[in-house]
């Protein structure tokens, strides 16, 4: 009995954190465990002086991210203090890190993929793509997947850093693959949402969306949702392998480039069109949308009934999920198109600026 006890403990810890682009493997942007106070306060800022197209993750009380300048950095929670930085020789754009098997991964703009030792900062091993990282890596099991530019998915021992498998695609693998039931689901450039099995890399089926994506899935039960830059956001059936609902705002036709999060029911993500949507995750219909002053590439994060997602007009702001009424904003006087990460009733967002902001009770 104190095993079993002790190994749910563990895992709801693990639960809690948030070690991985979105939070967790299926994607789906929602915290877990102690939920940020509802009065927030700004904790500590991290000035970095490089611009933060990555996003940051938490794990074991410490915030990775990736500067645009190359440094994989890695910043005390706690303090908000550098613990270590990890130069990967290379520019680092979106590609956001994972942290799993005591490892932090991320790709780079020269199409290397990197595993860092978490707790050193020191290099484990490098794997070379043979174009730019944007994707950000997802740990399954022994293995870690990223997408590169050069049109393949990639399947990597954790380890050792050798190839898996790699599954070739018919355009750039920008967005992150989802994990559901030993599936990857990654959204393409080339128009089509892929399954593809893990064990073997090989493709389970495909759903063409018709348009370049390069949001990433969100994936719940047997739906994926995601936007696309053909102006849409898609309700895709895994099970029965077909497109349920299509979502199209009546006058503003702009693309959507943030990956998705399901609150009350509602699939909400950020536009081009500078605005937050709220559809109904069952029928596609409209229920809400927030206009800020920017276009919204953040992805939103849920703790709650919140909706944590960051504007490229230098705000950060949190809504409410029924409704999309603003509760509370914060200017960071810089674009936030990195999303924000939500872990021990703390929030960590960064800035085009360089700087790294933590909030909390």
């Amino acid at each position: 009995m104190r095993i079993l006890v002790v190994g749910l403990l563990t895992a709801g810890l693990a639960m809690a954190e948030w070690p991985q682009f979105r939070g967790n493997a299926s994607l789906t942007g929602v915290a877990t465990g102690e939920l940020p106070p509802e009065n927030l306060k700004l904790l500590w800022t991290w000035e970095g002086g490089e611009s933060f197209e990555s996003s940051p993750v938490i794990a074991g009380g410490v915030a990775y991210i990736g500067a645009g300048n190359g440094d994989l950095v890695a910043i005390d929670m706690a303090t908000g203090k550098t613990k270590w930085k990890y130069k990967t020789g290379a520019e680092l754009g979106e590609s956001t890190p994972a942290v799993g098997g005591g490892a932090v991964f991320i790709g780079d703009l020269r199409g290397g993929f990197h595993a860092v030792d978490a707790a050193t900062g020191k290099a484990r091993w490098t794997f070379k793509t043979l174009s730019e990282i944007k994707s950000s890596p997802v740990v399954a099991g022994e293995r870690v997947l990223i997408g590169s530019y050069d049109q393949s998915l990639y399947a990597i021992d954790i380890k050792t850093g050798k190839q898996a498998w790699k599954f070739e695609t018919s355009g750039p693998v920008h967005g992150t693959p989802g994990i559901a039931n030993g599936v990857a689901y990654v959204t393409g450039c080339d128009e089509h949402f892929r399954a593809v099995r893990i064990s073997d890399g090989k493709e389970v089926f495909q759903v063409s969306s018709g348009a370049y994506t390069g949001a990433s899935p969100l994936l719940v039960g047997t739906m994926a949702y995601f936007g696309t830059f053909g102006n849409e956001v898609f309700g895709v059936d895994m099970a029965a392998k077909k497109i349920v609902w299509k979502y199209e705002h009546p006058v503003r036709k702009f693309p959507f480039y943030s990956s998705a999060t399901l609150a009350g029911g509602k699939v909400i993500l950020g536009g081009r069109d500078k605005m937050v949507h709220a559809i109904d995750a069952k029928t596609g219909k409209a229920a809400w949308t927030f206009a800020t002053r920017s276009r919204v590439e953040s992805s939103p994060a849920v703790a709650g009934n919140r909706v944590f997602i960051g504007s490229n007009d230098g705000r950060m702001y949190v809504l409410d999920a029924a409704t999309g009424k603003k509760l509370w904003e914060y200017e960071a006087g810089s674009a936030l198109s990195a999303s924000p990460a939500i872990s021990d009733g703390k929030v960590v967002i960064a800035s085009q600026d360089g700087r790294v902001f933590c909030f909390g009770g």
